[in-house]
Order: structure tokens, then C-alpha cells, then sequence
């Protein structure tokens, strides 16, 4: 096949960066939402932004939620993924405005979903969350959030407040010049399922969590 190669005599440059593809209303059980379609042509995933009303530029609600199909699609309550999805969702329309940026690519705080199945199957054995990657040779955490802070610019946002437990978000957006005006817990109350992988996000990621103390009787 040739190449296709510009006017100068090089290749065409690869495109690069995150492209707005499509707009499209969404009603959904929380309220109604515009779903907002992109390209990220660097990782080659398809990403989403869930806006609700009028965003404007400063202190916007938002969530940055990574892909969990097990937590968002079928109810795992291996994690709290799912039941944080909803209560951003519920959040931002209480609110009159925000947008929930949901992070394909994320899946298993980056390892994929095949990966973190296995992860899980090792927690099973015994190992926490952090020490089931490391088995596998992963790294604990993986993803980076550049993609969401280059959606949150091309919407017009400057500044948010972000819903999140885990400071490493924060710290990522205000690396790639988003500022965080304040930082909302998103605490939702722990099951015996997953108390023991809670524990270890505050205990070994530093995710903020101090409701987990209300259930110290749990071993």
C-alpha cells in the first residue's frame, strides 16, 4: 500500500490530542444529560462526557470516573465503583449543573479488564488490591487523567469541584492545568464484600475515607 505522504514530500502527520466527535441528549434515570462523544487519538479510546445544564467556567461539579464494568454494569460489590457513578450522576443534576468524564481505558485503575479479573481472583487467595497487581507484574496504578483534563478544557472548565476520595485525581488535573477549587467526598457506605478493599485504598493508595472508622468491628 503506499504511503500517503503531503504536499512537501513527508508523511501526513498523525493526528493527536482529544477530538469532540457528537453531541446527544440523554435521558437517564437520574436526569436528563448531553452526552458529549470524543476521540482521544493518542490512546485510540472512545471517551464521554455526561454535562448536565450550564457549566460555565468556574467551581464546576465534577466527576472523573474511571471504567468499571464489573462495579458499573453488574453491580459488583466487590468495589463501590458502581453506587460512586450514581451518586455523581444524581450529584451534578441536584445541582442544577456539572458533568461526570467517563474514563474508558481505566478499567482496573488501568490494567484492563482480563487483568483485573485475575486481580480479583488473587484477592480471593488472600492479597489485597495493590499486592494482586504486583503479582501480575502491573503496576498498581496505571492511569493517567490528561485525557479527562483536555475534555474538561475543550467544555470550558477551568476550575472544578471534584468529586473524589483519592488525591492522586487532584494532584493529576492540576499537573495538566486544571485547578481544583475543592474537593467533595463521594463516600459510599461499605459492605463486608468490600470493606477489606476499602481499607486498603486508604490504608496503601491514600484515598480519603474516614467513614470506614464507623465500621471497625468488621474484620
Amino acid at each position: 500500500m503506499t504511503e500517503n505522504i503531503g504536499v512537501l514530500g513527508k508523511k501526513s502527520a498523525r493526528r493527536s490530542g482529544v477530538e469532540r466527535v457528537v453531541t446527544a441528549p440523554l435521558p437517564t434515570v437520574y436526569g436528563t444529560f448531553q452526552a458529549i462523544g470524543y476521540l482521544d487519538h493518542d490512546g485510540g479510546d472512545e471517551q464521554v462526557a455526561l454535562v448536565h445544564g450550564d457549566l460555565g467556567t468556574e467551581d464546576v461539579l465534577t466527576r472523573l470516573h474511571s471504567e468499571c464494568l464489573t462495579g458499573d454494569a453488574f453491580g459488583s460489590q466487590h468495589c463501590e465503583c458502581g453506587d460512586q457513578l450514581a451518586s455523581a450522576l444524581r450529584a451534578v443534576v441536584a445541582a442544577g449543573s456539572g458533568v461526570v468524564v467517563y474514563l474508558r481505558g481505566h478499567e482496573g485503575r488501568g490494567i484492563g479488564l482480563l487483568a483485573k479479573l485475575r486481580a480479583m481472583a488473587l484477592q480471593a487467595e488472600g492479597l489485597d488490591t495493590v499486592e494482586a497487581n504486583l503479582a501480575q507484574g502491573l503496576p498498581v496504578d496505571a492511569r493517567d487523567y490528561g485525557v479527562a483534563a483536555a475534555i474538561l478544557r475543550d467544555l470550558g472548565v477551568a476550575s472544578v469541584r471534584l468529586m473524589s476520595n483519592n488525591p492522586r485525581k487532584r494532584e493529576s488535573l492540576l499537573r495538566h492545568g486544571i485547578q481544583v477549587a475543592e474537593e467533595v467526598p463521594l463516600l459510599i457506605p461499605p459492605c463486608e464484600n468490600n470493606i477489606t478493599y476499602l481499607r486498603t485504598k486508604r490504608e496503601r493508595l491514600d484515598h480519603h475515607l474516614p467513614h470506614l472508622d464507623a465500621v471497625a468491628h468488621w474484620s
